[in-house]
């Protein structure tokens, strides 16, 4: 029995040794690492200045791949049903807290292995200037006053920038429905529809903004934001602008199919890490206007927890949720 025993502990530890050796080699063939949005956006963009500097942390050659389609749900569905080898990673983004709740897919975050948050994007209140509503308690009670006739956009309805609009009225206890939310395929075209006069006013995101607003074409009234931005800095933050304290930001971050082993996953985040600090990485998205965040897999799942039960919310009050 003894001898038994000792043959089953001598198998075991070998096993742990196969295994163990088989971590320390990964990666021994390139990564993918999904965006689940075209090339060019933000998303995009984070993913190709993360690629090359977490490449040199792992030792391993990181390949973006762009998977679209469904509002983001195809790449996210890619990464979650990947084998979960290392080999497959996303850049996974805080719209998985609208899929449930409109009804598109039972997909959240908690269907990934975090690997760590990267940045977030800001949304804003944008109008054309010379506009009457040169400032946002001004825009806000010409909503209030004239119910269904000034007109919003900046994203499709119930998603990003729309939820940044739902979010900042349901803070200063007015109904959304106020105002005509014109549906836009991305920010940049609902800024450019404001810059045209078909709406009043949009909240997208700074970045998407910016060319418009160096050229005169729109101004930004105020940023969802905890801190005003560097390049802009006479743009106040929302809670300078009204007194809320209401936040918007489209997050990004990286993660792997759950399942994924932990010391890769380990590995990993250990990387990110010294990528997040590098001035490589912290200087690249401070020039697109996108601000560098860092959190741990447990801080950013309280994050997005948080977001999944706020947006949830703000959805169901619209009349938006399905799910």
């Amino acid at each position: 029995m003894k001898r038994r025993n000792l043959l089953a502990a001598g198998i075991a530890t070998s096993a742990l040794l196969t295994v163990g050796r088989a971590y320390a080699a990964w990666p021994e063939r390139p990564i993918s690492l999904v965006v689940p949005y075209p090339a060019g956006g933000g998303t995009d963009i984070v993913a190709r200045t993360l690629a090359p500097l977490l490449e040199r942390e792992i030792g391993g050659t990181i390949s973006v791949l762009n998977r679209p389609g469904g509002g983001g749900i195809t790449g996210h569905e890619a990464v979650a049903r990947a084998t979960p080898d290392g080999y497959t990673l996303g850049m996974i983004t805080n719209d998985l807290s609208f899929y449930v709740p409109l009804g598109q897919s039972r997909l959240t975050h908690r269907d990934f292995a975090k690997i760590g948050q990267t940045n977030e994007i800001a949304a804003t209140v944008t109008v054309k200037p010379g506009s009457p509503y040169d400032t946002v308690p001004k825009l806000l009670e010409a909503i209030r006053s004239n119910p269904g006739r000034l007109r919003g956009t900046g994203a499709a309805s119930g998603v990003s920038w729309h939820v940044a609009y739902l979010g900042m009225m349901d803070s200063l206890g007015i109904d959304p429905k106020s105002a005509i939310w014109v549906p836009s395929q991305g920010g940049t075209l609902g800024h450019q529809d404001v810059a045209a006069g078909g709406s009043e006013f949009s909240t997208a995101s700074i970045g998407e903004a910016r060319a418009l607003l160096e050229a005169d074409k729109v101004k930004t009234l105020a940023i969802m934001s905890d801190s005003r931005i560097a390049q802009f800095p006479n743009i106040p933050t929302l809670k300078e602008a009204t007194g809320s304290a209401w936040n918007f930001s489209v997050a990004h971050g990286v993660a792997g199919p759950k399942g994924l082993p932990a010391p890769i996953q380990e590995r990993l985040a250990a990387a990110l890490v010294k990528v997040h600090a590098s001035e490589e990485f912290q200087t690249q998205l401070k020039n697109r206007l996108i601000r560098a965040i860092h959190r741990t897999p447990s801080e950013w799942d309280v994050v997005l927890d948080r977001q999944l039960t706020d947006f949830s919310r703000l959805l169901r009050a619209a009349g938006l949720a399905r799910g």
